[in-house]
């Protein structure tokens, strides 16, 4: 392995410490062989569309691409600072596409926590304003690989919109093909957006403490196995969720930052797929990533716990277990 391909792992490897991110160049298309559609109700659009397949529909009336880049910028004193994404999309963006603010819009202000999620008429009044209405279909990405789109993807899902897909690749796949770009800040009629919320989507360390002694819940950790372990912390104590299993997002993706082929996806991934599953991380960012994946595997019930290891770790009342040292 390069050195700069060892720097770089570094780096996501990092990032993910601190954001509970899953960063990535690029995606790789769907598995024909698989149904992407796991969704009944996703009859107008795939989980995941290829470059190809936007080019083709840019122009289409109902269709509405949204730029969800968060930026993690790393500081000379090893330090990180979380960007609003506004300015790369700014520089430059799949044309026609709106810019969607997990850092602003997005999220809830009066909340302590990054990307505590906002309540879902906030959210939905959020999307409206960026033309996502009922009869849509939305297209997310962004430029870190796709776990920032991922997590908008979730909460249309949670506030009941299914005809929304990621963009295989991202940003980088779009770039890397010499497609176009646009400066130009997109323009789009408020939609009209109903609610229907599914709370079954979304847990909270209520459910999450009652989740460990409870055998028919499977609670997923997604941060990186030392973290898992104990041996490194950034949170405010170190280990795991007792219960909690770990799968690492970064194993969900090859060293480019590819996903994984279905077939190694869905081995990794060997309980009931109608079983509760709650996926968490840091900041609830990977732990979408990790829900997105399985979700096209077709497990049915799975959560994710957004407020993850920033809201439990940060209460001592709340367990954690540390794996002992071989």
């Amino acid at each position: 392995m390069s050195n700069s391909l060892n720097a770089r792992r570094l780096f996501v490897l990092i990032a993910v410490l601190v954001l509970g991110i899953g960063c990535g160049v690029a995606q790789t298309e769907p598995d024909p062989t698989v149904a992407q559609d796991v969704a009944p109700a996703l009859a107008a659009i795939d989980t995941i569309v290829t470059t190809e397949w936007l080019s083709e529909h840019l122009d289409d009336p109902d269709l509405v691409v949204l730029d969800c880049t968060v930026v993690v910028e790393q500081n000379e004193d090893g330090t990180f600072n979380i960007v609003n994404g506004r300015a790369n999309y700014e520089s430059g963006h799949i044309p026609s596409a709106g810019f969607a603010d997990l850092l602003g819009d997005l999220a809830d202000a009066d909340s302590e926590l990054q990307f505590a999620v906002p309540t879902p008429e906030q959210f939905a009044a959020a999307m409206s304003a960026l033309g996502v209405g009922d009869e849509s279909r939305v297209v997310l990405y962004d430029a870190m690989g796709s776990a920032w789109a991922a997590r908008v993807w979730w909460m249309l899902r949670w506030i009941g919109f299914d005809r929304a897909a990621l963009l295989g690749g991202g940003l980088g796949a779009w770039t890397a093909e010499d497609r176009p770009l646009s400066t130009e800040t997109a323009q789009r009629p408020v939609g009209t957006l109903t609610v229907a919320v599914r709370p079954h989507l979304i847990a909270d360390r209520d459910e999450v403490l009652s989740a460990i002694d409870d055998s028919s819940v499977h609670i997923v950790d997604v941060l990186p196995e030392p973290h898992y372990r104990g041996e490194m912390a950034m949170y405010a104590r170190p280990g795991h969720i007792p219960s909690a299993v770990n799968i690492p997002v970064m194993q969900l993706t090859d060293e480019s930052g590819r996903y994984l082929p279905l077939d190694e996806l869905a081995a990794m991934h060997t309980s009931d797929h109608d079983t509760r599953h709650i996926t968490y991380c840091g900041g609830g960012i990977a732990a979408s990533s990790n829900a997105f994946v399985m979700t096209r595997l077709g497990y049915t019930d799975v959560a994710v716990y957004t407020a993850s290891l920033q809201e439990w770790a940060a209460d001592p009342a709340l367990p954690m277990e540390t794996v002992p040292a071989q």
